[in-house]
């Protein structure tokens, strides 16, 4: 596995973030109907808008992420708010504090915004950062939240070998388990990026779902080997390191684009199922103005009486029940399609 330390510099995760946004808007735009062209068939288009989209017949399904990164970094060459690159190797002091922000600050106050609105979300834990705090780790739990897997460390794990892959994903799941008791049964990874082997490594693991595609606002079955494996689509427009640049962040902008993507997908749940995904990163969804415009939109989204707001495992376990309403795509190799599917 590559050191980050030694990687040359690059574009951060929030400026790459940012310059793809068009596209994967263009991407996302696109009916579920038109995988054909991508070598996908889908199963369950006439019956998937026939109603009881969500429990309690709930117009929209929400759905929190909250990364647990901070720890999980390398001391030196992690990505962060100061743009000029430190020397290879040397400790990056106030990048690792920005990092730690997230564990002393950052996950305490989104946990008391999250009890204060009756919500729970799921949280992607690196295995290390768990390591660092385990007292962070296991409130989370302790408060009702969802324990999910982000990898050993805060790295890719795209280029290792498929028996590597497994290992770097099976030990965040071991640590989480050891730390906090709970078995994490949902993936995201590193940038979203895995091997062409994910789906299956995943199955293997025990994993439910994963979240590293944002083609979809539902979520959506996968086949693979036979078995179901469930998408609970990821958001790129609606992750804080896309929507919370430090320079020139602007609280009420925010607050509107959460409010805009709420309404339109209230609308639409009228006639199909719909979700919206906001994901949220311990050290920057968690300074304190950031907070307050969150705790208005939630006033906000909460007023309206009929969404749900779920953890992610909850959302995989009932379109699992419910699949007759659920697409439930065939898709050809990752190695063809570019999307994750089963090699098999």
């Amino acid at each position: 596995m590559k050191n980050l330390a030694q990687k040359p510099p690059r574009l951060n995760r929030r400026e790459a973030l940012r310059a793809v946004g068009a596209t994967v808007a263009l991407a996302t735009a696109a009916d579920a109907l038109t995988g054909a062209a991508n070598g996908e068939t889908i199963a369950n288009a006439s019956d998937r808008n026939a109603g009881g989209f969500w429990p309690n017949g709930a117009r929209l399904a929400m759905s929190f992420s909250l990364m647990f990164e901070g720890g999980g970094q390398p001391i030196s060459g992690a990505g962060g708010v100061i743009p000029d690159p430190i020397e290879k190797g040397v400790p990056d002091l106030p990048t690792n504090a920005f990092f730690a922000y997230g564990h002393y600050e950052g996950i305490p106050r989104t946990l008391d915004l999250m009890d204060k609105h009756r919500i729970k979300l799921s949280s992607f834990m690196i295995g290390k950062a768990v390591e660092t705090t385990p007292d962070i780790a296991q409130e989370i739990v302790r408060r009702g939240h969802e324990a999910a897997a982000h990898g050993r460390v805060w790295d890719n794990s795209y280029q290792l070998t498929r028996d590597e892959e497994r290992r770097f994903i099976a030990d965040s799941v071991e640590t989480i388990h050891k730390i906090t008791g709970q078995k994490a049964v949902g993936w995201n990874a590193y940038w979203m990026r895995n091997s062409i082997h994910i789906l299956e490594t995943l199955q293997e693991l025990g994993f439910l779902y994963h979240i590293d595609e944002p083609s979809h606002d539902e979520p959506f079955i996968v086949p693979v080997r036979g078995r179901d494996f469930v998408t609970v689509p990821y958001t790129f427009h609606m992750n804080d390191i896309v929507s919370f640049p430090f320079a020139g962040w602007n609280p009420a902008a925010y607050e509107q684009a959460l409010r805009d993507e709420f309404d339109q997908l209230y609308e639409e749940g009228a006639h199909r199922r719909r979700m919206m995904v906001v994901s949220l990163h311990d050290r920057i969804s968690g300074h304190a103005g950031r907070i307050r415009a969150l705790d208005r939109f939630l006033t906000y989204a909460r007023s309206k009486g009929n969404a749900w707001f779920a953890r992610k495992d909850e959302i995989a376990r009932y379109v699992l029940a419910n699949r007759a309403s659920t697409p439930v795509i065939n898709r050809g190799s990752p190695s063809v399609t570019g999307l994750p599917g089963s090699t098999i």
